[in-house]
């Protein structure tokens, strides 16, 4: 994430001025292609934290491909990085702005800072839909995986693992809603084991692999005995298993969230020390979002506009029947 400061694209909507670099060539805008004339949907753009991280780009892939579903081959299309730097999502969403964007889809990669581009967009006539976290300046929605479960059952489960008592860590993230509710989920479990003790919680790993690396080769240095770890996203907790190899250490197990590839291979790996993570839907997240954007923009707004996308959590027990990110 850090350090990831040019935009990365698929597709391409307009003259987008960030950096960008076309990803596949079905997402290039055909001048011949139709456009389904039973909807206002013409163009859509979607900035994400990270391209780098395979969650992020099922993410563009999904929104993407319901955009398709919905306004035809012909509708514009973009998706971009922000490499979590707010000054370049900012940008990004100008940029969305000039070229006359119908639907923006935001992961913020900051909640609160990001409310000035969004306030923005909405006086421009633009509909903009968080997905995967939430975002200030007046979304019209929200879609998000329900990240206060996503925090509960991962903690519940290391509470019961540890049978009420223990050392914990938890793996922080970077300041979006998402991460927010994720550890105060976390958090909520833990206030109901008095023996269970957390040694930190404001770590941020950044979501990345190279950042828990980072974090918990730091932690490990701190603390000479940890019983569990929570990482916020299974990134982070990949590279905090990475530490533990590094520093030859095993005392401890790993929880994630995201449900990612290399996390369910490290769960059905019986030697590896992360064990659980919450799974989220990523291509679902954005196929959703999109949907409820095209009917804001066709008149039929959602009763609620904060919509939910329940998580599961996937472990030893249950990672045979866990088929993965769709």
């Amino acid at each position: 994430m850090k350090g990831k400061k040019a935009a990365i694209a698929i597709g391409l909507l307009g003259a987008i001025g960030s950096t960008i670099v076309a990803c596949s060539p079905d997402s290039q805008n055909n001048s011949t292609a139709q456009i389904n004339p039973n909807t206002k949907l013409r163009s859509l753009a979607i900035t994400v934290g990270d391209l780098s991280n395979p969650f992020f780009v099922l993410m563009g892939r999904g929104a993407v491909s319901e955009a398709k579903k919905i306004a035809g081959e012909g509708v514009r299309t973009a998706v971009v990085s922000s490499g979590y730097d707010l000054n370049l999502q900012f940008n990004q969403i100008e940029n969305f702005i000039a070229a006359n964007t119908d639907l923006i889809l935001l992961n913020a990669g900051d909640s609160e800072g990001i409310a000035a581009a969004v306030e923005k967009a909405k006086q421009a006539g633009i509909t903009v839909i968080a997905v995967d976290t939430g975002a200030g300046g007046g979304v019209d929605a929200t879609v998000t995986s329900n990240n206060l479960q996503a925090g509960q059952i991962s903690c519940q489960y290391i509470a019961d693992r540890l049978k009420g008592k223990g050392n914990v860590v938890i793996v922080n993230g970077p300041p979006v809603q998402s991460v927010f509710d994720r550890v105060k989920g976390c958090e909520q479990v833990f206030a109901q084991y008095p023996n269970i003790k957390i040694l930190s919680k404001d770590q941020n790993a950044e979501g990345s692999r190279d950042g828990g690396l980072r974090v918990m080769s730091d932690l490990l240095t701190s603390f000479n005995k940890i019983d569990a770890v929570f990482a916020i996203n299974d990134p982070s907790g990949v590279g905090a298993e990475l530490a533990a190899k590094q520093a030859r250490r095993n005392e401890f197990f790993i929880v994630g969230v995201d449900g990612a590839p290399e996390a369910k291979q490290a769960i059905e790996d019986p030697n590896s020390i992360f064990v659980a993570t919450a799974a989220q839907d990523p291509l679902g997240m954005t196929q959703t979002a999109v949907r409820v954007g095209n009917d804001i923009l066709n008149g039929k707004k959602p009763k609620n506009p904060d919509i939910l996308i329940p998580v599961r959590l996937i472990t030893r027990e249950n990672v045979k029947d866990y088929k993965g990110w769709q």
